[in-house]
């Protein structure tokens, strides 16, 4: 069965419709024991990486999920701030995040480009178990972006002006910037990919 953890800094319920649009089921999880015998668990995310922190300590989520995805190798999709989370330290409100990926979140330069980061980029990502190699248009809403420690954890780049990291993977986890669930038709198909593993 696919989880998506519902939180209070969470947009569930957009990716719950977009995961019944593509023909599975899932169902919304907000505690420890409703993510039993999850296949697959994505965490969305809107807002910021202390609020997400805040809600799934909560929640009491956190040792399950660790749990789940780092010993048991369920397969994990965070999404925007589900990504974000995923690195140790995020500079949005001096955030200690999960550390399952080595690497720290930091803000786009504003004297570059104008922040947050609104609407559709082009994403170069790499071959993995869930895709080709490919090229296409995301939908972003993002302030912040990842810097991986090892550049192998980076599965797909996109340039604001200067080049980043749009997605992350490690192993059984995968991570996008952008919103796979805003994202049309491309990112409907990188969603089914996922989710047909």
């Amino acid at each position: 069965m696919i989880k998506i953890i519902d939180y209070k800094a969470g947009n569930a319920p957009s990716v719950l419709n977009a995961v019944n649009r593509l023909g599975y089921c899932a169902e919304l999880a907000r505690r420890e024991e409703e993510l039993h015998g999850a296949s697959h668990i994505i965490l969305p995310g809107v807002g910021s990486a202390g609020a997400t922190m805040r809600s799934l300590r909560d929640m009491a989520l956190i040792e399950a999920l660790e749990h789940l995805v780092l010993n048991e190798k369920t397969l994990f999709l965070g999404i925007c701030v589900g990504l974000q989370i995923l690195l140790e330290y995020s500079e949005e409100e001096n955030t200690r995040c999960l550390g399952w990926i080595k690497g720290r979140v930091v803000r786009f330069d504003e004297s570059k480009v104008r922040v947050p980061q609104m609407g559709w980029n082009e994403v170069c990502l790499s071959e993995s178990p869930i895709n080709p190699t490919m090229r296409d248009y995301f939908y972003f809403v993002n302030s912040y972006y990842a810097l991986p420690e090892d550049m192998c954890d980076i599965w797909g780049v996109a340039d604001y002006g200067e080049e980043f990291a749009a997605a992350v993977r490690k192993d059984n986890i995968f991570a996008a910037q952008f919103h796979v669930e805003k994202s049309g038709e491309a990112g409907l198909n990188l969603l089914g990919r996922f989710l047909s593993c």
